[in-house]
């Protein structure tokens, strides 16, 4: 596996550079950029590499920036100071998001986050996931009429007066036959989150985020719903480490 390191701070990707040739002798690292104009000029004169490490600050802009003005069909591993960019870089389908300094155990499961999203389904892997693993259908009812709706277009799924609603990303509102317990261990984990006990929200849905009391967040989605979507205490934790890519267990 050939490795790319595009990164700001010269200092952080010789030590992310020593880190990985450590852990993981058979990789290979092809390069290492440090700005938006010398990563443009290196990704269209070479192939492509089976994954890069990108750090969200480069030396003439953002690893956003590069990214707009060049379509890489590549696992992307983001690195940063900060968890400000968390959420935008899951958007662009990271593998990962790590903050710095990197600790080795959280680069051993980023790493190993990518051996098993870039396994093929195939036989030899039976466990495999695809696109489609969860991605369950429903058939609802209007009157006479049905329509069949996909769990991966739902902005957020809530409860009210024991109903479930799924709500898509188009701002149209259709109950459903399952409990949100249910729905929860049906949904992409992640793309879904279950904030409280009356929400589950997608992460495209998620347009804001602000501190809330009691170490809470709140959250603005787009779709609005009626009511305050507030991240329970007991959740806030677990929904920072999944806005950060690490799996929620």
């Amino acid at each position: 596996m050939n490795v790319l390191i595009i990164d700001g701070d010269h200092a952080a990707a010789q030590k992310l550079g020593q880190l990985l040739s450590e852990m993981f002798p058979k990789i290979e690292l092809i390069g290492q950029l440090d700005s938006i104009e010398a990563s443009l000029r290196w990704l269209n004169e070479h192939p492509l590499p089976d994954l890069i490490f990108m750090d969200v600050h480069l030396a003439d802009g953002t690893s956003f920036e590069l990214l707009d003005k060049l379509e890489v069909n590549k696992p992307i591993i983001f690195t940063s100071n900060s968890s400000e960019h968390a959420l935008q870089a899951l958007k662009v389908s990271a593998v990962d998001y790590l903050l710095k300094p990197l600790k080795k155990e959280d680069l051993r499961l980023a790493i190993k986050k990518y051996h098993r999203l870039a396994m093929p389904a195939s036989v030899d892997h039976p466990t495999a996931l695809t696109t489609e693993t969860h991605s369950p259908r429903f058939l609802i009812r209007f009157g006479q009429n049905f329509r069949l709706v996909e769990l991966k277009v739902a902005a957020f799924i809530y409860t009210e007066d024991k109903i479930t609603f799924l709500v898509t990303k188009e701002g149209r509102r259709y109950p459903i036959q399952h409990s949100l317990e249910k729905l929860e261990g049906m949904a992409d984990p992640q793309s879904f989150f279950r904030i409280n006990r009356q929400f589950i929200v997608n992460i495209e849905s998620i347009k804001e985020m602000h501190t809330h009391s009691k170490s809470r967040v709140k959250l603005l989605l787009d779709p609005a719903p009626a009511k305050e979507t507030i991240v329970s205490s007991v959740r806030s934790p677990l929904f920072k480490r999944w806005l950060l890519g690490a799996e929620v267990v």
